[in-house]
């Protein structure tokens, strides 16, 4: 994949539902997905944290990718997050995430055992030559405790299946350099983010928060394309209450997406969100939804009311 944007613009970082006993509710992923696409999903990050990959089984992992690569078909991409802290297990997810159809796998720093530099890189070449699908890396320094260097990253793009970065560094000056210098597309993993780091030349995001609202977060991408910045920037201001108390209110984002979508329960350690919660992030999704109606329906996307899991 060498377009500027390998996996589509606008990703949504999906939940896994669960049914009411906690297991994996697959056809409950294959509708939510399904809505996803249909309202401005380009492509589909399924296994991420979002997704409670912490929480799943390896075998929950793989059945949730073919039921979404079913679902979906061919034409929509598909991206399994793969990352552990065990390299050796990394490279077991990734080739049983191509074998059930993903389209490429998104992979995380080895978390916790904080490796140098040169372990980092050698773990992502070690993945990446083990598969033949491309890779999305992701740097989220704040959750595995190391950083993906800006001069890794220079070295890490010239491997022909390093593709993409997911984004969640908190460094634009680095990212801006790698985008500058690479072919790498850079996406955005921080929805406030979403629009600063397109702007400086990103591919788009991977986002959260499209798990309720994939139609607004598009139009700011589709705006700033056709040249409306203003309109890009408004779009993006009448996202930042929702976004902030999805992402920035203590809770997990899957928690805090699943009591908005009414998408069934989490897994411990997680804990649901409780009613008042619930409460005010319907009270944003709802202004939201009043404030970009008048801009027609390519700006709105469904209802999150929509029940994903029954």
């Amino acid at each position: 994949m060498t377009t500027p944007h390998p996996f589509g613009r606008a990703l949504c970082a999906m939940i896994t539902p669960f049914t009411r006993d906690g297991e994996l509710d697959a056809e409950a992923a294959a509708r939510h997905a399904l809505r996803l696409t249909a309202d401005g999903c380009d492509g589909l990050v399924l296994n991420g944290t979002t997704g409670e990959s912490p929480t799943t089984s390896d075998a929950e992992k793989t059945a949730l990718v073919r039921a979404v690569r079913e679902a979906v078909g061919p034409d929509v991409p598909v991206v399994a997050g793969v990352g552990t802290s065990d390299t050796r297990h990394t490279v077991e997810l990734a080739r049983a995430a191509e074998r059930a159809g993903a389209d490429g796998v998104l992979v995380v720093s080895p978390y916790y055992s904080r490796p140098p530099a040169q372990a980092v890189e050698a773990h992502f070449r070690k993945v990446a030559d083990a598969v033949g699908v491309p890779l999305m890396l992701y740097d989220i320094p704040g959750r595995t405790g190391v950083r993906i260097g800006t001069e890794s990253l220079l070295r890490l793009a010239g491997h022909p299946r390093i593709v993409a970065v997911k984004d969640c560094a908190y460094d634009l000056l680095g990212s801006s350099k790698v985008i500058a210098r690479t072919p790498l597309a850079y996406y955005s993993g921080c929805e406030e983010l979403n629009l600063p780091l397109y702007a400086v030349g990103g591919a788009g995001y991977v986002s959260t928060v499209a798990n309720a609202a994939p139609g607004p977060l598009r139009a700011v991408l589709d705006a700033f394309d056709a040249g409306d910045t203003a309109e890009a920037a408004r779009l993006n201001g009448l996202l930042l209450p929702l976004t902030e108390l999805m992402m920035a209110s203590g809770l997990p984002g899957t928690v805090t997406a699943k009591a908005l979508l009414d998408a069934g329960g989490v897994r411990e350690p997680l804990l649901p969100a409780d009613r008042e919660t619930a409460g005010r992030l319907r009270e944003a999704y709802e202004t939201l939804l009043a404030a970009v109606t008048a801009r027609g329906p390519a700006t709105t996307g469904k209802p999150a009311s929509a029940r994903v899991a029954p």
